[in-house]
């Protein structure tokens, strides 16, 4: 559509996940028309955050050490651990301010048609969280899709063998959506509501 380097920005753009054409096109024009867009900010944090952010060794969360804010926080109940599919996911119930305990990203979410096993996700490093025996509850946070309750149903069955009480959010949030795009009642009232599997 356009010349040389303005297309190339729009399909750089294009690129990022839920951005379509139209979108990257009205970004790319933005940046272009805005005298007082900071590019230079811009590039300088992605670059940035290539070199300073990393995942977290013990629950895979973003973070900018090797352990996030979330496990270095003495105040939480490390008794409690909620097991979510993305980092994302964690903000999302911390926006609730519910949950107490601690977090595990398992890194996806079981999905046999995208090529997607439990060999794939953080679950042997969940089973090496487990093993010592200080964790009470596992909290199966996985998205209410096809691929987070087949994770969900996966990990129920394999911690089944442990004395730890599973629990799965309740209801509330809708089938086939994303906990990030969740609003904090929501999660809340889903937090409240959890089950036992």
């Amino acid at each position: 559509m356009y010349d040389g380097i303005v297309q190339e920005l729009i399909d750089e753009f294009g690129r990022l996940p839920g951005i379509g054409p139209k979108s990257a096109q009205r970004i790319a024009f933005h940046i272009l028309q805005t005298p007082t867009f900071d590019v230079a900010r811009l590039a300088e944090l992605l670059t940035e955050i290539r070199v300073r952010v990393r995942f977290c060794e013990v629950c895979g969360n973003v973070a900018e050490q090797e352990r996030c804010a979330i496990c270095r926080d003495p105040r939480r109940n490390p008794a409690l651990i909620c097991v979510v599919e993305d980092a994302k996911d964690v903000a999302a119930i911390e926006r609730t301010r519910e949950f107490r305990g601690l977090y595990h990203v398992l890194g996806g979410a079981i999905s046999p048609i995208a090529g997607i096993g439990p060999e794939d996700l953080r679950i042997a490093q969940l089973m090496t969280r487990l093993a010592d025996g200080t964790v009470q509850e596992v909290i199966l946070a996985t998205n209410p899709n096809l691929e987070g309750e087949a994770t969900a149903s996966y990990l129920s069955r394999l911690l089944t063998t442990m004395q730890i009480t599973v629990s799965r959010l309740a209801s509330g949030l809708p089938v086939g959506g994303d906990l990030e795009y969740a609003d904090e009642v929501t999660l809340g009232r889903a937090f409240e509501g959890r089950r036992v599997l």
